[in-house]
């Protein structure tokens, strides 16, 4: 059954992947051409390129979206390097050698690389693409052709620049028939995106605008001029008068430029960009795939480098692979790589037989579709995205994108990459590390947690830290979640402890450092209550200890604590500081919202917090016995145990029938004790606010009458309290912020409630 449903899938697919594959194709074909005019090689070098690119690379390739071929980013390469080689037949030696390059990269799974590229530095590359894409298409689509289609640098081979070409067109420089075509064609794509029969049609809408393109063409040419549109703003493609012409137009590689050390520098730099440019993209493509799969980026080196091998000896450009061609592809709704090897055997089959009927394309046409491509990459939506994510992920976003529109793809992704590391740099200096002050009978412990990857670009936050430690100051560095310390962090905390700390009356202990740091767990101060601490701590101290704890709590900053070497060490004995009556409400676990270890209190815990003859007994044994310095009553906000004693108080129901639990009445009686039965009667009359704020205060009263029958009931507790040996206080816990308000004062408890 589920072979059936997986074949159903695949071949429901076939015919959106083969539309989108022919108008990839059709997309593919002008860029291809005017990448390869405007690199100075020769136009079929480029179609070559497109053709491997769709049929090697497209096979061996783990990507359903990717498509590759000749890219706008090796543009300044591969001009430099034909300067530099002084002919193509040499430059050829060097894409198949980048080639090699290339496959060795994969082999060793240099694609990993690409998990570290930033993501803002991929959005920037698309909305970039987007940009481009429309401003580059807007001369295209008016019929403004001076600039080869698929040349995307800021300066351009006919000596103008993106804004200054569409200055050109704006000035008057277009063609009528085609800014007819190119306008015709984005309204149409605009439209058929927008109704859904259309949408949702196995006909793309691309399709529809390239055979309208055609026909308008032929229509404008019996009208002549101003309106027929010719030769250089149409598709120009290569044309063979015979097998044996086809055959001229290949070119291979002289390979007796093998001891041509240029050769070798051209192969490597070919390989690295190449490589560089196909992750990014591949990052980028990934983003954009509707069904969010992950492409392996080492796999796809190897498929590149098998593709530059063969274009190199077949005569071809160097391949990658190409945002634009790659986004039109997700555009249309193609779901596998079927898509990216049709459009190769298109590419093939055009070059080969009907070459004079693709040259009836106007360029406008295929313009009006890459421009509405560049408004869906450069969407609003992915700048308010970027922009609600904080000057960190904007800025360089930013950048990438201005700096890819104002130079090239390549620069303008180094300068994005470059500001991306800057930007890392500054966090890692401003927040290297996670630093807690805690509250201790042996003095304020800062506590140093170091990060899970602590580099050297750590070390100047955490010199700068040891720097400014005062004397007397203790620090516990703790390195239990960190899994990597450079060597020079590593001599850093070595020294630090056992040169400078010492000369300056500084106590460093340390904590989770592996073996092999040769820096050994040393705790120099006693990170659990001992029978000495308990004796020496007082009840303002204790009452300190928690209040601090409950404030780590609730700003995020908990202790890391090693509890196993508390179980160890209070083994044999405790000797908790407080004893906390709290509820069984399981929102408000009390180690964890007092931020307390192991042995550091004894947990009473009843439902609504009130007292009775064995909690009492309890509390009594922690502090007569055990030598507690304080006593807690912790109620909570939003608290089930007093509102559902308030809600039977208010309709005077029998508790025992109304819930079935036969000893509830006891803690119903005490809760009632705090609250004014008349306002009682009112709680269902009350506004949502209003009763919750009605049940927050019975809840406050409640914790300040049981603290207080807590002294009334117990001599023994009194007399420690006389004698300035114990507290009893009370707290309120919020359950939405997770703070507490200590209630210090102990009023009169009210006595209307007796009855």
């Amino acid at each position: 059954m589920a072979d059936e449903q997986f074949s159903d899938s695949i071949f429901s697919d076939v015919p959106r992947d083969l539309t989108g594959g022919l108008v990839v194709f059709l997309v593919a074909l002008p860029l291809c051409l005017g990448i390869a005019l405007a690199s100075g090689a020769p136009l079929f070098s480029g179609l070559l390129a497109g053709i491997v690119g769709g049929l090697v690379v497209g096979s061996i390739s783990g990507s359903s979206t990717s498509v590759s071929g000749p890219a706008a980013g090796l543009t300044a390469i591969v001009i430099a390097q034909l300067a530099a080689l002084g002919s193509f037949e040499a430059f050829l030696l060097a894409v198949f050698i980048g080639g090699i390059i290339q496959i060795g990269l994969g082999i060793i799974r240099a694609g990993s690389l690409s998990a570290f590229f930033p993501s803002s530095v991929i959005k920037g590359l698309l909305a970039a693409i987007g940009v481009i894409l429309i401003l580059k298409q807007i001369p295209h689509v008016l019929g403004h052709d001076t600039d080869p289609e698929g040349e995307m640098s800021f300066s351009q081979p006919d000596e103008q620049n993106t804004f200054s070409e569409i200055l050109t067109v704006i000035a008057g420089d277009i063609h009528f028939g085609a800014a007819v075509v190119g306008l015709f064609s984005i309204a149409l794509l605009v439209v058929w995106g927008r109704v859904r029969f259309l949408k949702n049609s196995l006909i793309p809408g691309q399709l529809v605008v390239v055979l309208l393109g055609v026909l308008l063409h032929i229509f404008f040419q019996s009208l002549g001029k101003p309106w027929a549109i010719g030769v250089t703003h149409l598709v120009q493609i290569p044309v063979a008068e015979s097998a044996n012409d086809l055959w001229t137009f290949f070119q291979f590689p002289d390979f007796s430029q093998w001891n041509n050390p240029a050769v070798y520098f051209g192969g490597i730099t070919i390989a690295i960009v190449a490589s560089l440019e196909t992750l990014l993209n591949l990052e980028a493509v990934d983003k954009l795939d509707t069904l969010k799969r992950n492409s392996p980026p080492s796999r796809e080196l190897v498929a590149q480098g098998v593709g530059n091998i063969v274009s190199g000896l077949i005569g071809g450009l160097p391949v990658t692979s190409v945002i634009v061609r790659s986004s039109v592809n997700v555009s249309v709704g193609s779901r596998t790589k079927l898509a990216t090897i049709f459009h190769g055997i298109l590419l093939l089959v055009s070059v080969m037989l009907f070459p004079i009927y693709l040259n009836m394309i106007p360029l406008a046409a295929l313009a009006a579709i890459l421009l509405v491509t560049g408004f869906k990459l450069a969407s609003p939506a992915l700048f308010r995205q970027m922009l609600k994510e904080g000057r960190y992920q904007f800025i360089p976003f930013l950048v990438t994108l201005l700096s890819i529109v104002f130079t090239d793809l390549l620069v303008g992704i180094l300068i994005g990459l470059a500001v991306s590391v800057l930007f890392i740099l500054n966090s890692n200096l401003r927040q290297p590390i996670r630093r807690i002050v805690e509250t201790h009978l042996d003095g304020d412990i800062l506590h140093i947690e170091l990060a899970n990857q602590v580099s050297f670009l750590n070390r100047a936050a955490l010199n700068r830290l040891f720097d400014d430690a005062q004397r007397g100051t203790h620090l516990l560095i703790d390195a239990t979640g960190t899994d990597y310390i450079d060597p020079d962090i590593l001599s850093l905390i070595q020294e630090f402890k056992y040169n400078i700390a010492p000369t300056r009356g500084i106590s460093v202990s340390l904590r989770g450092f592996r073996k092999r740091y040769q820096l050994h767990d040393e705790i120099q101060f006693a990170d659990f209550t001992t029978r000495e601490l308990q004796d020496r701590v007082t009840p303002e101290q204790v009452l300190e200890i928690l209040r601090e704890g409950n404030r780590r709590f609730y700003t995020g900053n908990r202790l890391s604590r090693d509890f196993g070497r508390q179980v160890n060490a209070t083994a044999g004995e405790q000797n908790p500081l407080a004893v906390v009556l709290s509820c069984i409400d399981s929102r408000v676990p009390a180690e964890l919202v007092l931020d307390l270890g192991i042995g550091d209190i004894f947990s009473v815990r009843v439902a609504g917090n009130v007292i009775g003859t064995k909690s009492l007994a309890s509390i009594e044994y922690g502090v007569g016995v055990a030598g507690v310095k304080l006593v807690l009553v912790l109620g909570h906000t939003r608290c089930g145990a007093v509102k559902s004693s308030l809600e039977l108080l208010a309709e005077n129901k029998d508790v025992q029938q109304t819930t079935g639990c036969s000893h509830l009445e006891a803690i119903i009686n005490e809760v009632e004790h705090s609250t004014d039965k008349e306002a009682c009667k009112r709680l269902n009359d009350m506004s949502p606010a209003d009763r919750e704020t009605f049940i927050d205060d019975v809840a406050k009263q409640n914790v300040l009458r049981t603290v207080h029958e807590i002294i009334e009931r117990s001599e023994s507790i009194r007399e420690k309290m006389d004698a300035g040996l114990v507290m009893v206080v009370g707290a309120l816990y919020d359950v939405k912020s997770g703070e507490m308000e200590f209630l210090l004062e102990q009023p009169p408890v009210r006595e209307t409630q007796a009855s």
